[in-house]
């Protein structure tokens, strides 16, 4: 295991991030970890963003430079006469034949349409104890094949299996291997046949599990806390990306659970964590008002996992609490922090 800190330089082929024009928003964004989704459509040249603000959420589409071209506020439903619960997460889940976004929250699980125009899929959640002073609640989406993953409070994952078209989505089973509540999920982007890791949960403990995915979900590997929460993970080409409330991030070879890599990354809670699938490029983003780019690699010689840090970002006085890649090949990320009135978008010069 090699131990690693955020200062180090950037080597010359990798590209400085220098700010761009700012997506007004409403109002800030909650004070969530994972408060940021993406959604970017090169066909239409367009980049949607949701940010979760109490019981609604708001979806925002802008093209290029960052011009905002509409707004959406999407209002969490809930049942006749009960008031509006405060939603967790929002994030779309990018399937191979649609896209739908997913909106948690504490009393239930909605599917609706990309656009947030039509709801079509609604899943209460319900704690089975009416005595339990433990308030439900859902968080960690992923999607993977015609699946999508959520978590839950309980440390169950639920599994939902997606129609081509239409709303017959139905909960096909739920993953049981953690016990206590799902912070974060991750799937496998990369179709190679030699990676056999699919899916990585991590919960409020420090655990993370590892999935394989077939006509049988099997848990590969666990691999243990350290007394810190796991807020954010990543899976990619068999690493598994860890962000804890220490600042740590690990690297983990997905398969055997060893550790690689432990990075000082940040001196604050990781708050978020995004990879950029085509150039294995990290983004990690903590309560310390950093924002970091690092890059993945395997040594061709011995296979062990390498990390070289590429940039660092200072978001000043601002509490971050989402980051995303814009693209898959990571040209362009975006900020979120609370009581920030925007989406700072940062783009390589």
């Amino acid at each position: 295991m090699v131990a690693a800190d955020s200062e180090g330089s950037c080597a010359p082929e990798h590209r400085m991030f220098r700010r761009q024009r700012s997506i007004p928003l409403r109002g800030s964004a909650a004070a969530l970890c994972n408060n940021l989704s993406v959604l970017h459509l090169p066909a239409s040249n367009l980049t949607h963003f949701g940010v979760v603000h109490g019981p609604s959420a708001q979806l925002l589409s802008a093209a290029p430079e960052g011009v905002p071209l509409a707004q959406r506020q999407l209002h969490v439903k809930e049942g006749a006469g009960m008031s509006p619960s405060l939603i967790t997460q929002v994030d779309w889940c990018v399937l191979p034949f649609r896209v739908l976004l997913v909106l948690t929250s504490h009393r239930s699980i909605q599917m609706y349409e990309s656009d947030g125009s039509i709801m079509v899929y609604w899943h209460a959640l319900d704690s089975g104890d009416p005595s339990s002073v433990q308030a439900a609640f859902a968080q960690g989406i992923a999607a993977y094949d015609h699946f999508i993953f959520v978590g839950t409070w309980s440390g169950r994952v639920l599994v939902f299996d997606i129609p081509t078209k239409g709303p017959n989505i139905v909960l096909r089973e739920e993953l049981v291997g953690h016990q206590t509540p799902v912070t974060s999920i991750s799937t496998e982007p990369s179709k190679r046949q030699d990676i056999v890791a699919d899916l990585v949960t991590a919960d409020d403990s420090g655990l993370l599990c590892v999935w394989q995915l077939g006509s049988e979900f099997t848990l590969l590997t666990c691999i243990p806390g350290f007394g810190v929460p796991c807020l954010s993970v990543q899976l990619w080409e068999g690493i598994v990306a860890a962000g804890y409330g220490n600042g740590q991030v690990r690297l983990y070879d997905a398969t055997t659970g060893a550790l690689h890599i432990q990075i000082n990354a940040h001196a604050r809670a990781v708050c978020a964590l995004d990879l950029a699938p085509e150039v294995g490029k990290l983004l990690s983003a903590a309560e310390d008002t950093f924002v970091h780019i690092w890059k993945l690699s395997r040594s061709p010689e011995s296979g062990s996992i390498e990390v070289e840090h590429c940039h660092g970002e200072c978001i000043p006085d601002t509490q971050v609490c989402g980051a995303r890649f814009c693209d898959v090949s990571g040209s362009s990320f975006a900020v979120t922090g609370y009581d920030l009135a925007e989406i700072q978008i940062f783009s390589s010069v």
